[in-house]
């Protein structure tokens, strides 16, 4: 899961990510058991980003729960990430290998990674992948997502049920530590105004303060 620990082996590549300002990855993911149901993340080599998600079968009304059922916003990576990013997906041939395992697994959600540059496209769909770094960097772009649909449930929180920040907040805390959550500057502005609520509870502030210290690193 710890994908932006991973190290690659060749220092070879096509072209350096952060020199391509014409290259783009779309990752398209559903799932129609989870809400949002379906969502894309377009990321360009200079980090910036954009996620736009759907909402699904099961609505939050149905949970019964604070859930933002659908986002759509421009967000901002570190550029680290999105180098790495790129970096695989030139050292795995633009996309343009077989990703699925065929494997008897658990229903992960389907994603379907596209890329486009002055280099060439292409595009892989999978489950779960075969090659481990094309496992990796999928887990990594659903972490992405979480932490942006995370961000939007804190601005709902804050708004309808400000007591259920301090839960909120301890579960992003070890989500962001496990890895299950990544890129915390993807919702910079919802810990910052966190951070300077008085009405917060200081416990809650805290933790945003940790995680906005994270997501400068």
């Amino acid at each position: 899961m710890k994908w932006l620990g991973l190290a690659l082996a060749s220092v070879v590549l096509a072209l350096p990510a952060q020199g391509d300002s014409g290259s783009v990855l779309k990752m398209d993911f559903s799932n129609p058991g989870l809400t949002p149901a379906k969502w894309t993340l377009v990321l360009r080599a200079d980090g910036s980003a954009h996620f736009h998600a759907d909402s699904g079968a099961i609505t939050a009304a149905q949970l019964h729960v604070i859930e933002p059922t659908a986002v759509d916003r421009d967000v901002q990576l570190s550029q680290q990430f999105a180098d790495r990013v790129f970096d695989t997906v030139h050292h795995h041939n633009l996309l343009n290998e077989g990703c699925e395992s065929h494997l008897k697994v658990a229903f992960q959600g389907w994603k379907k990674m596209t890329y486009s540059g002055p280099d060439g496209d292409g595009s892989c769909e999978f489950n779960y992948s075969k090659n481990k770094d094309i496992q990796s960097l999928g887990e990594s772009l659903v972490g992405v997502a979480s932490t942006i649909i995370e961000g939007a449930r804190l601005e709902l929180l804050l708004q309808h049920d400000p007591l259920g920040l301090d839960q909120e907040m301890e579960y992003l805390k070890e989500a962001s530590d496990d890895g299950r959550l990544q890129q915390m500057c993807a919702i910079h502005g919802i810990l910052a105004k966190l951070v300077d609520d008085p009405d917060v509870m200081e416990r809650v502030r805290r933790r945003a303060r940790l995680l906005l210290a994270e997501s400068s690193k």
